[in-house]
């Protein structure tokens, strides 16, 4: 399951940061990352919990993925750009044709979103939930 994990990471990351348009939102390319980036400025995103589930069949190996990407504002005043910019990361992969290594996508949908201030910094997380199916190819 990891290796699906990781690939899939990879393919999402690969999307998003190829997409002009996230990148207009979000104030500039390089601004979606693997891990927090330290003293990041402007907004950003970044992939956040996994929880990865066995679902193979009789005969194929399987992946079920419930996964986040966190768009985070580094000021209260982009609260509204964190918005748009998730609802942008939203729309890039709910039903993208994603190819990740050595898995084949069989299903790739938003299923939530959350929205909240961080308790300690009082910035906006806007959280997108995915849901990805895939099988080994």
């Amino acid at each position: 399951m990891i290796d699906a994990v990781l690939s899939v990471r990879r393919a999402i990351q690969a999307r998003l940061a190829a997409d002009a348009a996230l990148a207009a939102l979000l104030g500039g390319p390089g601004r979606v990352h693997d891990q927090p980036p330290r003293g990041q400025k402007g907004l950003y995103v970044v992939h956040g919990d996994v929880e990865a589930r066995d679902w193979s069949t009789g005969t194929d190996g399987g992946c079920e993925q419930r996964l986040a990407l966190v768009v985070w504002a580094a000021s209260p005043t982009e609260s509204a750009a964190a918005l748009a910019a998730a609802g942008r990361v939203g729309a890039l992969l709910h039903d993208a044709p994603l190819e990740p290594d050595g898995q084949r996508c069989v299903n790739l949908r938003q299923t939530g979103l959350d929205v909240s201030r961080d308790a300690r910094s009082g910035l906006l997380r806007v959280v997108v939930r995915l849901r990805c199916v895939t099988e080994q190819s």
